[in-house]
């Protein structure tokens, strides 16, 4: 179950650039969500824009491979976004849109769990960080499902399990890991301020649902495993991509050289 975990014999170095990576992203999802609790659209058009920069410098000091998994991510939960809250209105937030921090906030969600992913901190604690998780999760979902919450979490307690299914069986659990981190603290926060409100019943399963579900951090999971699997098919495609143009260019010269 941990053939995907980190060697425990190998020392992993730290590296600066990861932790700030970190604590720039928890930093600046705690000031955007705080704002947004009482901003106006206009405000969060200005959070959107602010957001892409920040995304855009991050990204800067990052591979090829990053930036493609970054691009894929935000697609995705873009999509899976529109969906899920106006659509669905599993979630709905304060204007019942989709506010414009949200794409380049997934980016820089994702990339801070890559960076903590391959961070020294995480890479030697492996298996202590995944037992740290696995408890508290686990913990939050019990209590979920009992009858203290005001609002049941059945659906919080599903996700957990699957949660733990990528965790174990995924081959990137650091990255889920990570994830668990950065998304909870997202969602404790939006919460909280009122940025968002999760639907006391899921529209698809009718079950209850906390707010926010305790194994929420399964969904973004769902994001990152897109993100990091779709890219190798994107390099793919792009590569058959540039053959395809060189051999119509070749075939242009013969015509004109003919």
């Amino acid at each position: 179950m941990l053939r995907h975990f980190p060697d425990t014999t190998h020392r992993y170095p730290h590296k600066k650039r990861d932790y700030v990576i970190a604590l720039f992203t928890f930093c600046c999802v705690a000031i955007c969500l705080i704002t947004d609790a009482t901003a106006s659209i206009e405000k969060q058009q200005a959070l959107g824009v602010c957001g892409w920069i920040f995304l855009v410098c991050l990204l800067a000091g990052e591979n090829r491979e990053v930036r493609t998994q970054v691009v894929i991510a935000i697609i995705f939960a873009t999509i899976g976004e529109h969906f899920a809250s106006p659509y669905m209105q599993g979630y709905t937030y304060r204007f019942g849109n989709v506010p414009a921090y949200v794409p380049p906030g997934h980016g820089m969600v994702y990339l801070t769990a890559v960076a903590l992913a391959r961070s020294g901190l995480f890479l030697n604690y492996a298996r202590t960080i995944a037992i740290f998780v696995v408890l508290v999760c686990g913990v939050w979902s019990v209590w979920g499902v009992s009858s203290l919450p005001e609002q049941g979490d059945s659906v919080g307690a599903l996700l957990y399990c699957v949660f733990l299914g990528y965790l174990f069986k995924g081959r990137s659990p650091m990255v889920y890991l990570a994830a668990f981190f950065i998304t909870t603290w997202l969602e404790l926060i939006g919460t909280y301020e009122g940025t968002w409100k999760w639907a006391a019943i899921d529209p698809v399963l009718q079950l209850p649902q906390g707010n926010p579900p305790s194994g929420v951090a399964a969904w973004y999971c769902l994001v990152d495993a897109v993100a990091i699997g779709g890219a190798p098919y994107v390099f793919k495609s792009w590569q058959q991509l540039q053959l395809l143009m060189v051999k119509v260019g070749k075939k242009k010269n013969d015509i004109i050289q003919n």
